[in-house]
């Protein structure tokens, strides 16, 4: 058998060595799921069945055609998140695989979207009482980020006072360009880089920063906001000035780098994440995600339900494609999917008006500014010719409010070289303005009517500017911002989704120093700290409340972990009103947009009640989506039969779709959920259930009392949504509350009926 075996990888290598230098430009990268049990017992490995596999399909072309192709490329062998291997094939060489012993399916290699310290604070954290304390602030837990790298020498990776690594960590790090394994600490546990698909995609291909460094940013920002450590004075140029922390400052980090400058490749990112399963990670963050694909195309949600497996929990970004609904990404119901929120601090500027008073506005220019009076004039602010005549004055733009008007006066204004500008806007989202290389500053209408009036009433008006000022308690908050994706899932439409809502506003993280972060003028500036704003910032800060959980209980599964953070969500902003959504002219936010609410620590350490959810609730909800047996296969690696298909999964959220259109007039249709609860608190409870009214729909809710005798009491209760056929709104929601007793628990899920109907 070892000579046969022999035999086969030479015929292998007389076909590779003629074309090692050459590549057909229609080869492309598969990730290929194999049946181990079709493994022949003469190879010793996986890797080396693979390697004969491969070698046999150009064999067997070139006996067949006579042709001169290249043989196959095995890029990684994978085993955790599935049960095979990736490699570059020509189509030729993919149909014939399809034929090979152990094939089980394929799927193309694609690239993905990357979604790009006061808000500890804002989350209610604090050393003395709740989340932080009970957790150890995370100690010993173990987070993975894929990410696109890791700058080492951040003070936020700083490792003092720090216990021993833990034992059950099995990774390491990794050298490479200017990277060296000893630039990981006691915080900083784990540093790996992933780029095999990425090369396999572009052979020629150079890779600038072959190493876990990062050369981005964005893999700097986003782990250090999950783990960071204190580092005090911390700031983006005297704007968030303070101590900077992560979520989870006592938690190990572990990077794994599969995003590069070059380019991303979901096969080296499901790489990455095998190899965190394999290191040990508790906790997965994931600021990235793939659009419009079913859970068996998508290898993300294939990689993460093999971590779900291994009890480590998965956090996800929603994406930032918003305010449109439908445009969710990581929609799969077994990993954590992050809204975007503001928090209640703005950045700006103060106007002083003469001796006349001033007014603040939002500002967020990094550069030094006089402090000397300048005159301050109104201007139409449409010709930058026109402004440049005004010289060094402080020039004052009413935004007319059309589509585009801001952005032409500010880029006016910015070419003329006035001394700064003042915009007077209604336009509530000017992130990418204030963030401009010139002094500028943006008023609401009133107190821009404040300034007209001062000029107007003056003959020699004059004014000051003082900028790097950061205000908090600004009200409202949090709101949902524009940019955060929408549900409901593509993937997965019966589990509502996104799950929660974190703060991903303009976040202060660590950033590589060598990295610019902003200009004044054609000047380049480089801080240590950045203020980033996406989904991406959303994600790690549940990543890192996550860590909190699982610190405080390490045996607890990822869905009841999911489920802790979701029925505990807030739904109040600071003025005691529902949560708006900037995306939606400041409407009370859906949960298509914000999920179950607003992420609060310190509740979901203790969530009373929990929807807890096996693996095999996952297999059974993807038997009810009626998958294939091979597609269910590709996703959970092994054989199911299907018994028990439910697409009603045991979920801490509920959403019915009423989208009928051949309904009869005033038909009703009913749609009915099983739900069971666990009880986490101490000792023995009553729960009683309330339903908030949703218009046009009829909720009821059976049994509307639960009794649990103990801890971990299991109670099952039935909730039925009716309402018409066919739904008049697009959308209509409310809450399912289930109180305690004479209790402190509070329980609440989202309930959304929907007359959207998800186009495949």
């Amino acid at each position: 058998m070892a000579a046969d075996h022999t035999k086969i990888l030479f015929v292998w290598l007389s076909f590779i060595v003629p074309f090692i230098f050459t590549k057909l430009a229609e080869a492309d990268n598969y990730i290929v799921q194999m049946d181990l049990s079709a493994k022949p017992k003469a190879f010793s490995g996986q890797q080396s069945w693979y390697l004969a596999t491969l070698a046999s399909l150009s064999a067997n072309w070139r006996a067949n055609t006579n042709a001169t192709i290249p043989s196959s490329k095995l890029i990684y062998t994978y085993n955790h998140v599935i049960q095979g291997f990736s490699a570059s094939l020509t189509p030729a060489e993919l149909e014939a695989l399809k034929n090979a012993p152990g094939y089980v399916s394929s799927i193309r290699d694609r690239t993905v979207k990357v979604d790009t310290t006061h808000s500890f604070k804002f989350l209610g954290l604090n050393s003395s009482t709740g989340a932080w304390p009970v957790s150890n602030f995370g100690k010993d837990v173990i987070i993975g980020v894929i990410d696109t790298g890791v700058w080492p020498e951040s003070g936020s990776f700083n490792d003092n006072g720090m216990t021993d690594v833990p034992s059950k960590w099995k990774g390491g790090c990794e050298n490479g360009t200017q990277f060296n394994s000893s630039l990981c600490n006691k915080k900083l546990i784990g540093a790996r880089s992933f780029n095999k698909g990425l090369i396999a995609h572009n052979p020629n291909i150079t890779i600038s920063m072959n190493s876990p460094r990062d050369t981005e940013g964005h893999g700097t920002h986003t782990s250090t906001t999950a783990a960071g450590t204190y580092v005090q004075d911390a700031s983006y140029f005297g704007y968030a000035m303070g101590t900077a922390r992560g979520m989870a400052p006592g938690a190990r980090v572990a990077m794994y780098k599969a995003l590069w400058e070059e380019g991303a490749y979901t096969t080296d990112i499901i790489a990455a994440i095998d190899q965190a399963i394999t290191d040990g990670v508790d906790v997965l963050s994931m600021s990235l995600g793939l659009d419009e694909l079913e859970l068996y195309e998508d290898p993300i949600a294939i990689a993460t339900f093999a971590a779900i497996e291994k009890n480590i929990f998965v956090s996800t970004s929603a994406g930032n494609e918003g305010p449109d609904v439908e445009t969710l990404h990581n929609g799969t119901p077994w990993v954590l999917t992050v809204a975007a929120g503001t928090m209640d601090r703005e950045f700006g500027a103060t106007l002083t008006l003469g001796n006349k008073g001033s007014v603040d506005g939002l500002a967020l220019f990094p550069g030094n500014f006089s402090a000397s009076q300048f005159p301050i004039v109104f201007d139409a602010c449409e010709k930058a010719s026109e402004l440049r005549k005004l010289g060094q004055k402080i020039v004052v733009c009413q935004d007319p409010g059309k589509e585009g008007s801001l952005n032409d006066q500010f880029n006016s204004v910015q070419v003329a070289g006035n001394a700064a500008g003042v915009f007077i806007t209604n336009n509530s989202d000017v992130e990418v303005f204030i963030q401009g290389p010139f002094p500028a500053m943006f008023l609401e209408q009133k107190d821009g009517d404040t300034v007209l009036d001062y000029i107007k009433r003056n003959i020699d008006p004059k004014a000051s500017m003082e900028f790097k000022k950061t205000f908090l308690g600004t009200k409202p908050s949090p709101t949902v911002t524009s940019y955060t994706s929408r549900g409901p899932s593509y993937s997965c439409p019966s589990v509502l989704k996104p799950d929660i809502m974190a703060p991903g506003d303009l976040v202060l993280a660590a950033w590589p120093p060598n990295l610019g972060v902003a200009r004044v003028n054609e000047d380049l500036l480089f801080s240590s700290f950045n203020l980033l704003s996406g989904t991406s910032m959303a994600c790690p800060h549940a990543t890192g409340v996550a860590a909190l959980l699982k610190g405080a209980y390490p045996y607890w599964s990822p869905a009841a972990i999911r489920s802790a953070l979701m029925t505990t969500s807030d739904l109040i902003d600071n003025t005691g009103s529902p949560i708006k959504d900037t995306g939606d002219n400041l409407r009370p936010a859906s949960p298509l947009a914000m999920g179950a609410g607003h992420i609060n620590p310190n509740k979901a350490l203790d969530p009373g009640l929990i929807y807890d959810a096996t693996v095999e609730d996952y297999v059974n909800l993807l038997c009810g989506l009626n998958f294939t047996a091979e597609q269910i296969k590709t996703i959970t690696k092994s054989s199911n039969n299907c018994s028990n298909p439910a697409l009603d999964l045991n979920y801490p959220s509920f959403i019915a779709f009423f989208n009928d259109r051949d309904a009869k007039r005033n038909s009703k249709t009913v749609k009915e959920f099983q739900r069971t609860v666990t009880n986490v608190g101490e000792g023995s409870s009553t729960y009683k259930a309330t339903v908030t009214p949703i218009n046009g729909v009829k909720v009821t809710v059976e049994p509307d009392q639960l009794v649990f005798k103990e801890k971990n009491d299991k109670k099952n209760f039935k909730l039925s949504v009716e309402a018409p056929s066919q739904l008049d709104e697009a959308v209509s929601f409310g809450y399912l509350t289930w109180e305690d007793i004479g209790g402190k628990h509070v329980v609440r899920s989202p309930i959304v009926a929907t007359s959207y109907s998800i186009e495949k």
